[in-house]
């Protein structure tokens, strides 16, 4: 990501690593057949962090976020790192328990920690058994090439259908020090709210209370992941985890105040930016949706709305072809499960290429076609949406239905 200032908040390069001490490294042991590609990742702490994480909502888990659930409430959130790989979920699996455990004890082992100070975490193909010999093969190779400079090596091992890396990292101060947050992701398919199939594991070097980091977290997932949908489906192992080591040495965050706000806000915006490169690199698509709702009489409101226009199918297939056919977006607000007055309702359409204006007070207005077209035919499309019934607003993020999404999962086992 470009370097740039955004009210205090600076973007720099480092991803899981931009944090001072944090180590990374990623390679190919095996799981994958194409060896271009990593498949296994290790992140590190020398120092302990506070721990927080947010996990999928389906009632089908994969053994490793089990595994992970029992770590941290045996640490009392505590951890010192994170292993995880692609290609196998590890999921509906008779023994997949024992491999996630495994894997926790293989990484504890060359990093001379225990077993429950490691989070473990899985993504790929469902219902297969996961190698372990491969791991196992590879786990000294893996710590002994941890590095602050490995962070986009161990981003590569946790990619899937991912066409791109996805990373971002960020600095700010918190009481006259100097704190960063960096992060990174997969995802691409089977992503729908309550989260979405990803994984997410963020650094940062500022202290802060356990507790609050929790609660940071579980905010701002509500309105980054959770408002996230490229096919709705929710998958069985996403995971968002944040690892919290101290290293800044600000003092320590333990109440609601304005350190506090500072430091949510900055995960706002490395989530934000991680959720916005998720959609963009939906399955098969070929154009970024964002949908904000604004004048709502409140958040939930404003939420429910954002995200039901993002979850349209014929609203995707509409913007894949170009068309601005509004009347899709008014027919997704109108079974929003909400309470509002959709005769004051406005629409806009939006990119870098210009706005236009499609509905007032719940009907359609005159409008250029070829305008539209041309205002579409962008790569990032905005559909504005305000409700003039309040002052709260929220966004969602998505992507168009193209044919290469059903392409892609039409053999994704292969």
């Amino acid at each position: 990501m470009e370097m740039k200032n955004e009210n205090g908040f600076t973007y720099i390069e480092g991803g899981v690593c931009a944090a001072r001490g944090f180590s990374a490294n990623g390679l190919n042991c095996g799981l994958n057949p194409d060896k271009n590609k990593n498949d296994l990742a290790l992140i590190y702490s020398e120092k302990e962090c506070d721990a927080a994480a947010v996990y999928t909502l389906n009632k089908v888990k994969g053994a490793p976020i089990l595994v992970t659930k029992r770590n941290l409430m045996k640490t009392g959130g505590k951890a010192k790192a994170v292993i995880a790989n692609s290609k196998n979920a590890n999921t509906c699996n008779g023994d997949g328990e024992a491999k996630a455990e495994r894997m926790c004890q293989l990484a504890a082992g060359e990093l001379g920690i225990q077993p429950e100070e490691v989070i473990v975490a899985s993504t790929g193909v469902i219902g297969q058994i996961l190698p372990i010999e491969p791991i196992e093969t590879h786990i000294r190779e893996l710590a002994d090439g941890l590095s602050a400079a490995n962070h986009k090596k161990a981003a590569n091992a946790i990619m899937t259908t991912d066409t791109v890396m996805k990373e971002v990292a960020v600095e700010f101060e918190v009481g006259g020090s100097l704190v960063k947050i960096g992060g990174m992701a997969k995802g691409s398919g089977m992503i729908h709210p309550n989260m979405a199939t990803t994984l997410n594991f963020v650094t940062t070097d500022v202290s802060i209370d356990r507790e609050l980091l929790q609660a940071a977290l579980s905010r701002i997932v509500k309105v980054t992941y959770n408002c996230l949908s490229i096919d709705g489906d929710t998958s069985t192992n996403d995971m968002v985890c944040v690892l919290a080591n101290g290293e800044a040495g600000n003092s320590r965050i333990s109440e609601e105040g304005e350190d506090y706000e500072i430091f949510c806000q900055a995960l706002y915006l490395v989530l934000m930016n991680l959720t916005r490169m998720l959609a963009k690199d939906g399955e098969g698509a070929s154009k970024l949706l964002e949908c904000t709702c604004k004048g709502a009489p409140d958040q939930e409101t404003a939420i429910i709305v954002a995200k039901s226009v993002i979850r349209s199918p014929l609203l995707k297939c509409a913007m894949f072809g170009e068309d601005a056919n509004w009347g899709r977006v008014l027919c997704a607000i109108g079974y929003a499960e909400a309470d509002f007055d959709i005769d004051k309702v406005e629409v806009d359409l939006a990119s870098v290429k210009g706005s236009i204006h499609v509905c007032e007070n719940g009907s359609g207005v005159a409008f250029s076609e070829e305008e539209a077209a041309d205002i579409l035919a962008a790569d990032e499309i905005f559909i504005n949406i305000d409700l003039h019934q309040g002052e709260a607003q929220a966004k969602a993020w998505g992507c168009d239905l193209t044919y290469d999404y059903v392409k892609i999962n039409g053999d994704y086992r292969s």
